[in-house]
């Protein structure tokens, strides 16, 4: 990040839990996040002050603001960089709402995301 070469950045992920689905979750969104170069807020993206401040910050919308600043990023062809290291995330949501119904509802709300669904519509299958 100090030699500017990267706009932006975020961790590996790594869920607290032992449940063996928590390591799948774990490599599916590496690989995700590689794929698309697109790492979502609980990855721990961090970005350039400067950088974060020109592009307008984070739009005023209910969900998804982290994946449509990373979206406009990589729409203007600055690089995102993923590192091996992992930040810890809670596994409270699904401890909650049960690791099959919360990864369902995530991909599903992706999905229609993904299609042009406005996030202010989308915010109903947020728990």
């Amino acid at each position: 990040m100090r030699n500017g070469a990267f706009a932006a950045g975020a961790f590996s992920l790594r869920i607290n839990g032992n449940p063996f689905f928590f390591r799948v979750i774990e490599r599916l969104t590496v690989l995700r996040a590689r794929l698309t170069r697109i790492p979502y807020g609980d990855q721990g993206i961090f970005i350039r002050r400067d950088y974060f401040r020109r592009i307008g910050g984070y739009r005023e919308i209910p969900i998804l603001e982290d994946v449509d600043l990373m979206r406009r990023i990589r729409k203007r062809g600055d690089r995102i960089v993923l590192l091996a290291e992992a930040v810890l995330t809670s596994s409270r949501c699904w401890d909650r709402n049960g690791l099959l119904c919360n990864t369902l509802r995530n991909r599903m709300i992706m999905i229609l995301y993904n299609l042009g669904i406005k996030p202010e519509r989308l915010l109903r299958f947020d728990p």
